[in-house]
């Protein structure tokens, strides 16, 4: 697994495939900013391998084993223009093939979109994209039922900060709260919310400023992040993300 610091409230267990340096820095760019689309077969199949990672923290929804439901990430919609296409739901659908033959029943859900312009995240800090993504997404209409019948699986092309999949994160977790039929006093919603090996950001006090405020109000009816229930051999309910490369730093934090 590979966690930033610091860390975003409510982001996901999060696997990546690999450091986001040298060669690893150098073919997403190529795929991404120079239109080297040929890559997106080798950067699928090295998201797969983060995908399966991914799954084995994820219970599958009800007795059965559940569809898988790669849930790319949005770039902003200037940002495909220019580039003349979508770079992370292309790999996600490479990914997808890859683990269909492979037995896994993968689909892609492009249900995440965004529904206000964000700033250019590259010149930002972490506290600054937290800032400049809070509330920017949101799950489009017919997806809610969608994604709480399937293992959940954030995918994107690169981890820094984590700000783009913890909002993304909020965004189904918001979504899939609003179609449950089971809501109000007493429930919880459905997701791992910040949990990492049975370590939760309620205990370490994480969630007492920035962006993640927005899930305290529970006058204006929305849900408080929640930590996914827990158990002995670290199986967690809800969804996880997976990412083809996440910053060096990432990996450099003991979870032991």
């Amino acid at each position: 697994g590979a966690r930033p610091a610091p860390e975003p409230a409510g982001l996901p267990p999060v696997h990546a495939a690999a450091r986001y340096a040298d060669e690893v820095r150098a073919t997403l760019l190529a795929h991404k900013e120079r239109g080297a689309l040929a890559l997106s077969g080798p950067l699928g199949e090295a998201l797969s391998g983060a995908v399966r990672a991914g799954l084995a923290t994820v219970r599958a929804p009800g007795a059965g084993g559940g569809s898988v439901l790669l849930v790319p990430v949005p770039s902003a919609r200037r940002a495909v223009r220019a580039r003349g296409h979508d770079p992370v739901r292309r790999i996600a659908y490479a990914a997808a093939g890859e683990l269909r033959r492979a037995g896994v029943p993968a689909h892609v859900l492009p249900a995440l979109r965004q529904r206000r312009d964000v700033a250019d995240q590259s010149e930002l800090d972490a506290r600054q994209r937290l800032a400049n993504l809070a509330g920017a997404l949101t799950v489009a209409p017919g997806c809610g039922r969608l994604l709480s019948a399937g293992r959940v699986v954030l995918v994107d092309d690169l981890m820094t900060t984590g700000a783009s999949l913890a909002e993304a994160a909020r965004a189904v977790r918001a979504r899939s709260w609003a179609d449950s039929p089971v809501r109000g006093a007493g429930s919880s919603i459905s997701g791992p919310a910040s949990v990492y090996g049975g370590e939760t950001r309620e205990r370490r006090g994480e969630q007492r400023n920035g962006p993640a405020q927005q899930w305290a109000g529970r006058r204006s009816g929305r849900p408080p992040v929640t930590a996914g229930a827990d158990s002995a051999d670290g199986v967690v309910d809800g969804m996880c993300a997976a990412v083809v490369a996440a910053s060096p730093d990432a990996f450099e934090i003991s979870r032991n």
